[in-house]
């Protein structure tokens, strides 16, 4: 007899998607069991050895914002930190970890593990399980809903919601050369059985390729040709739980080399004579060096040559070639925002199954898919993001609104209101929401509320103390290579100015303090010097984040108001709803091109649709008509 269980919801798939949509449904009370071709597949980090990086970091702090696991798990275990971009404004900083892989898989594992109300289970799932449900008068509602999976042995596991986290597993190839191997990454078994059964429900399947670059022996690199990149001496955490002293550790280093005039990247930017190429290591207790910038699926001679020609690595061993990787995967315009399929009710989907690419964007996608598989069976609306909440919502957005060609990578010009959407602030913009979810807990949300508290508090007082023009002052000013202060101003209009930092600031306004008393030079009370530092300490805070976030929302306030106006026109349009059941036939004078997009993707709101590749502002303004707004 077969094995037959019954659980809320099954996840389809370990890796990054899988690993945040498992933890969000089982920490919010529902019976979870996860699937893996491959235990050692777990959170397997097959290509960069890295959390983070441009736009990316944005994404993983706004998981752990959310309450997900990915920032937790990459303070636990990596061997560099790194903050980019910093020669640059605050809305591009992104924080970059190398990661030791091995350990980073470990930590998650035992993470799942450890999950109360979360099975693991190494098992291939072959069939999606659906039935036919019975009101079917919508022409665009789902025809089918899930009801579980069955595995290759036979076994079947009955459920209210399926999420599919299945990666690049999906009938995978691995290529190069005339090389082909039927397995899924590093190896590991492909998932062969689940893309008929998912036609068969109606999803339909495209092929998606993406690569990965050789790794090299580091006994046999030349490191006296490159130029060693060492760790920050100050490392952020990637977890608002965290702070500096938590996770200080000796940091690994990584070395720059560069390409030749031959490249392939050289043939595509013709401006560009070489390339950066980062050899950056694996792990801790392993000698495989990940070269990152020299993707490739040539033939394995083509390959030696290739790393051959780099400074520092004429004679360099390969221990794993490059290799393309080609899977079954999904079109995301099928899927609802709340990545919920428009085709199978209680089917979701999240990860490179919905045609993107990276851990981070795996991880954020999962996260949401994991909460909203929990709040449809709690009968609750779906979480949500819009393009102003976060890089997520700019990130889901665009997947099930664009058609993707090639696996979407998520960049910081992709995100319109980036000097809102920064790192640092990625808790206070989503922590709230955390809460309400349930996957942030009482203590850690009373934290941040000082932590929120402290901040206010602070930009408050700084805009209601004046200073005004006094030898001390303008000493002190001075000292900073700073201009005299000529009328009565603010600190805070002090601490605008660019080459003053808040610790100038407070300094200028204890200087106040002793020249002019309890009174300021108007003669009206003065507002006591506060240590932001000791507030902090004291509520278990990091000070110096807070007073990083100070001094990001007074310098460029001007310029946040600004995209604040504009978020609300974008919130307007977002509004401004369209009925689920809207026939496009009927909307005159829509173009061809747009009724057929329109009526694929099937927009839930007006700002939506004026995304959609293929609608012009006239077909909008035809359809505003049609519905009379």
């Amino acid at each position: 007899m077969n094995v037959e269980e019954t659980y809320d919801i099954v996840i389809i798939g370990a890796g990054h998607a899988g690993c945040e949509a498992s933890l969000a449904a089982a920490r919010l009370g529902f019976e979870t069991i996860m699937f893996t071709v491959s235990m050692d597949s777990v959170a397997l980090m097959p290509c960069n050895p890295n959390i983070g990086g441009s736009s990316k970091g944005h994404l993983v702090r706004e998981i752990d914002a959310l309450g997900g696991e990915m920032g937790k798990n990459i303070d636990k275990t990596f061997i560099q930190s790194k903050m980019l971009n910093v020669s640059k404004g605050p809305a591009v900083h992104s924080l970059r970890a190398q990661a030791d892989k091995g350990e980073y898989t470990k930590q998650m594992r035992m993470t799942l593990m450890r999950e109360p109300h979360l099975t693991v289970r190494q098992a291939e799932v072959t069939e999606l399980l659906t039935e036919e449900l019975a009101d079917t008068s919508d022409p665009s509602a789902p025809k089918r809903r899930v009801v579980g999976v069955k595995t290759f042995s036979g076994a079947v596991y009955h459920a209210k919601a399926v999420v599919l986290c299945t990666g690049v597993y999906l009938k995978a190839r691995c290529i190069y050369g005339d090389t082909i191997y039927e397995t899924g990454p590093n190896g590991l078994m492909a998932a062969t059985g689940l893309s008929a059964s998912l036609i068969a429900a109606g999803v339909g399947l495209r092929r998606f390729k993406t690569g990965t670059p050789p790794r090299i022996d580091r006994k046999s690199v030349d490191f006296s040709k490159m130029a060693e990149q060492k760790g920050d001496e100050h490392i952020q955490p990637f977890s608002f739980t965290n702070r500096e002293e938590d996770i200080m550790r000796d940091q690994i280093s990584c070395w720059l080399t560069y390409t030749n005039e031959i490249e392939d990247k050289v043939m595509k930017f013709p401006d560009k004579t070489r390339h950066q190429l980062f050899l950056e290591p694996e792990g801790e207790f392993t000698d495989e060096m990940y070269l990152d910038g020299l993707s490739s699926s040539m033939p394995e001679d083509v390959q030696y040559r290739m790393v051959h020609s780099v400074p520092g690595l004429e004679h360099a061993k390969i221990v794993r070639p490059a290799y393309a990787i080609e899977y079954d995967c999904i079109s995301a315009t099928t899927l609802k925002p709340s990545l919920e399929s428009k085709v199978v009710d209680g089917l979701f989907s999240a990860g490179q199954m919905n045609g993107s690419s990276g851990y981070e964007e795996a991880g954020a996608q999962g996260l949401i898919a994991g909460i909203n598989a929990a709040r449809k069976l709690a009968d609750k609306d779906p979480v949500v993001l819009s393009r102003s909440d976060g890089y997520i919502g700019v990130l889901i957005d665009d997947l099930v609104t664009k058609e993707t060609r090639e696996p979407y990578r998520m960049m910081t010009s992709r995100a319109e209101y980036r000097l809102l959407l920064r790192q640092d602030n990625a808790d206070l913009r989503l922590t709230d929401i955390g809460y309400e979810v349930g996957l942030i807990d009482d203590e850690r949300y009373a934290k941040f509320c000082k932590k929120r508290e402290i901040i206010e508090a602070e930009i408050e007082r700084l805009n209601n103390t004046f200073v005004g023009a006094n030898k001390k002052l303008q000493e002190f000013l001075e000292s900073r290579d700073s201009m005299p202060i000529a009328t009565r101003v603010t600190l805070a209009d002090v601490l605008k100015r660019p080459e003053m930092s808040y610790n100038d600031v407070v300094r200028l306004g204890e200087i106040a303090e002793e020249v002019y008393g309890k009174q300021d030079a108007e003669g009206e009370e003065a507002v006591k010097t506060v240590s932001v530092e000791e507030a902090a300490e004291a509520a278990g805070l990091d000070g110096q984040e807070i007073i990083r976030q100070i001094e990001i929302q007074i310098k460029y306030e001007g310029y946040i108001e600004r995209q604040k106006s504009q978020v609300e026109h974008f919130r307007k349009m977002e509004q401004k709803k369209i009925p689920a059941d809207i026939n496009y036939a009927d909307v005159k004078n829509l173009r061809i091109e747009a009724r057929q997009k329109l009526e694929e993707i099937r927009p839930v709101s007006i700002g939506q649709a004026s995304r959609i590749s293929g609608v012009s502002p006239a077909d909008i303004s035809m359809l505003m008509i049609h519905l009379k707004m």
